[in-house]
């Protein structure tokens, strides 16, 4: 009887992983079922190599916006170098719920001149709903010869009707840092980063040389709006130039090679001058993890809008078909702790942009205006 009753407890102990194993040879069974279904039954003959594609991209897709599916012939594309040949509108773009979600539109490109906002969602590209499309295979339908031009159909936020934009693709060159005196008196530096790329952190800091150099600076203007971020290690070497020490960020993964901190060097290249750090919805990334750390550290004043949330790592893996796919493996943390994904970075002051006739640095930059007075009160 002992020996009958010790078997009987040890098959209800490992019956959960049996049942679990079972129900995902079930599950996958099933799956085969309802694709034969599909060849015999469905109304119109479908391509079954595509049909699968869409299946393992919707694995991906399933899991957050950013990790996807690439085909052979799509992952070759990406990986090709097609410098002059290819043009660009100048947007980052995200999805949300299969749908193609604008992250942000970068200056001076043609999609910020056309009238493309953060947040706009893009339901239609020429003659193609993207609805059901994945992100890179959007991202295959706006690229084209330079010169060429695309038909974009936009739904925005409060506005009932969708937008049309006609917008001519050019080379993407993007000049990361710019920067200038403002004020009444010309005594606070503004520098504006438009992206986290390769030179940034040496532009950066040129800059700041050359402000302090003009007008004996009282204190700085930093402006990432619309910055969709770039490379973790610029996010980190600007960040750094401003603290003396703590925590910049950290990234957690299921691996432990995904999870580590990185911490700030000793110097500040502006001496503890007032800093007020200007975001927006389309600040992203790299320009969540500057905002946050310096809020965290309480080494800057945060103004502006909520930013975009988008605060994990990708992982481009090629697979055994030639294809590949883009694998989220960490996410990023502020020094207090807090995730950015889906959440962002809160602005201490809450400044919302003035409306549609809205232009960062022009006379309508309601947020700059605003953050220039906070230097006089």
């Amino acid at each position: 009887m002992k020996k009958i009753l010790v078997i009987i407890i040890t098959s209800i102990f490992i019956s959960p992983a049996v049942f679990s194993q079972n129900n995902l040879y079930q599950k996958i069974d099933l799956f085969g079922e309802v694709l034969e279904n599909i060849k015999k039954e469905y109304v119109d003959e479908v391509d079954q190599s595509e049909m699968m594609d869409s299946a393992i991209n919707g694995v991906l897709q399933s899991l957050d916006p950013y990790s996807a599916y690439m085909s052979p012939e799509l992952f070759k594309e990406m990986q090709t170098d097609t410098r002059g040949e290819f043009g660009g509108l100048g947007i980052e773009i995200g999805m949300e719920a299969g749908v193609v979600k604008v992250i942000s539109p970068i200056d001076d490109t043609p999609a910020a001149k056309a009238g493309i906002k953060a947040g706009d969602y893009i339901v239609k590209i020429g003659n193609e709903q993207v609805q059901g499309k994945s992100l890179l295979e959007a991202v295959k339908l706006m690229r084209g010869p330079v010169g060429t031009s695309i038909d974009l159909t936009i739904r925005r936020k409060n506005v009932k009707k969708p937008l049309e934009f006609k917008i001519v693709r050019k080379i993407i060159e993007i000049q990361s840092v710019s920067s200038r005196l403002i004020g009444d008196e010309k005594n606070l530096g503004y520098i504006r980063l438009k992206s986290f790329n390769e030179n940034s952190d040496k532009q950066f800091l040129k800059s700041i040389k050359e402000l302090e150099k003009k007008s004996k600076i009282k204190g700085y203007v930093l402006d990432l709006r619309n910055n969709p971020g770039g490379l973790l290690t610029q996010a980190i070497n600007i960040t750094d130039f401003f603290l003396e020490d703590g925590e910049i960020v950290s990234t957690k993964g299921r691996k432990v090679s995904e999870s580590r901190k990185f911490f700030a060097k000793k110097g500040d290249e502006v001496k503890g001058k007032p800093i007020v750090v200007l975001i927006n919805y389309g600040s992203a990334s790299a320009s969540e993890i500057f905002a946050g750390a310096l809020k965290d550290h309480k080494r800057a004043i945060i103004l502006g809008e909520n930013s975009y949330g988008k605060g994990s790592v990708q992982s481009i893996i090629p697979l055994g078909n030639g294809g590949g796919m883009r694998l989220t493996i960490s996410k990023y943390y502020l020094p207090s702790g807090k995730s950015i994904s889906e959440v962002g970075v809160t602005p201490d002051i809450l400044v919302e942009e003035n409306g549609d006739d809205f232009l960062i640095n022009s006379e309508k930059d309601n947020q700059l205006t605003y953050a220039i007075k906070l230097f006089n009160s």
